[in-house]
């Protein structure tokens, strides 16, 4: 009989009477007075191995820990659990605005995705809208053989980015700001997975390649393997904008929580993530990881999926949403073409972040973050 069996004792008399009494967190209750017996009452030990206990029977020895048990909460140094230490959250150019999330369809005909892509921002703008958010890959199909197709130069412009032109076009027409989801982007002989953002006066304000690619392989359900190939971006996207300070990531890019806390430490108000979870993964964690990003951050979440086509080659999940800093979902769709309009409130981060104040309460003498990018860039200056 083996068992996982890491315990952790602390030399207080409570705690160890506490021990004594919860038999069923061993599984060899015989074996609790005898493990505690051969500890002095004043020791301080940390994480305790029972399996090494079982195996060499009495030579079993505890790990002494510098730290002390009746530590202090001043000790706890929660500014040090930020390398850099976190930045405050800066006063937003406005506090109420709203969002529009445009789930699309998508096709083989890239001149209609971008007029379609067109007709859904102008809707959004009328209904006011200050901020419209695009699905990923919404003027190509999802493919590592349109990829290459599909892609353009983003940084050259004009001719050779028709889908970013329009962007910013309609950015400074319709003066709101546009975080563009994603298109294939070509860059030298490299192909991106790409984010543009265009503030209100149609100028591009920050673009963020996808750092995380898509390699998976569930059998039986999912194979998609981007690194075919699209090659990874190599930045964290942070950018100010006349409707606050946004995080950017595409996709999978949700699934690592160090971005968001990377982004959270910045002093983002919101998340956007523009994303194509499939059939397979969208029921089991889309919104699992929207919420969960936004609860463990304490701000707005934001995604946005292209419509469902049940007969394309990559079957979208749908259910582009806006998730609070509660980790509620405030708007949502199904997997149909919509446009979501929903209301975001800034106020509403520091409410929740004085009702829940874990930010400030971190353990900064067992665990660091740190933003490596922020901390060489500090050193350069």
């Amino acid at each position: 009989m083996q068992a996982a069996t890491i315990g952790l004792l602390s030399s207080s008399t409570s705690s160890l009477n506490s021990v004594k009494n919860l038999n069923l967190c061993f599984p060899f209750p015989q074996l609790n007075n005898t493990l505690l017996s051969q500890f002095p009452s004043n020791s301080t030990f940390s994480l305790v191995n029972l399996n090494n206990y079982i195996n060499k029977k009495n030579s079993f020895t505890a790990i002494p820990t510098p730290v002390s048990a009746t530590m202090s909460s001043s000790s706890f140094k929660p500014e040090e659990s930020r390398v850099p230490p976190a930045l405050p959250l800066p006063t937003p150019p406005l506090t109420k605005f709203k969002i529009a999330l445009c789930q699309l369809s998508v096709t083989a005909d890239k001149e209609r995705n971008i007029a379609h892509a067109r007709k859904a921002i102008e809707e959004a703008a009328e209904k006011g809208a200050q901020l419209v958010l695009l699905p990923e890959i919404w003027n190509s199909p999802y493919s590592n053989d349109s990829f290459p197709v599909y892609a353009e130069d983003i940084d050259v412009g004009g001719d050779a980015s028709p889908s970013a032109s329009m962007l910013s076009e309609l950015a400074g027409t319709l003066q709101i700001t546009i975080v563009g989801g994603s298109i294939p982007e070509r860059s030298g002989d490299r192909l991106y997975n790409t984010c543009c953002v265009f503030g209100t006066d149609g100028k591009l304000k920050a673009k963020h390649r996808k750092i995380h690619l898509f390699d998976i392989d569930i059998p039986g359900n999912i194979t998609f393997k981007e690194s075919k190939t699209l090659t990874a971006g190599e930045t964290a996207t942070i950018v100010d904008t006349d409707v606050g300070r946004i995080g950017i990531g595409i996709c999978y890019d949700i699934r690592f929580q160090e971005l968001a806390a990377i982004y959270a430490a910045r002093g983002a108000h919101l998340l956007c993530y523009p994303g194509a979870f499939n059939m397979t993964t969208g029921p089991l964690h889309w919104e699992l990881l929207q919420r969960a990003r936004a609860a463990d951050c304490q701000l707005y979440v934001a995604t946005c999926s292209p419509a469902r086509d049940s007969g394309a080659g990559y079957v979208a999940w749908g259910h582009s949403t806006l998730v609070g800093p509660y980790g509620e979902v405030l708007a949502t769709t199904e997997h149909d073409e919509a446009i979501v309009i929903a209301e975001i409130d800034y106020s509403l981060i520091d409410l929740r972040r004085t009702y829940l104040p874990f930010q400030k309460q971190r353990r900064g003498d067992l665990y660091q973050l740190v933003d490596v990018q922020r901390l060489n860039s500090a050193k350069t200056h």
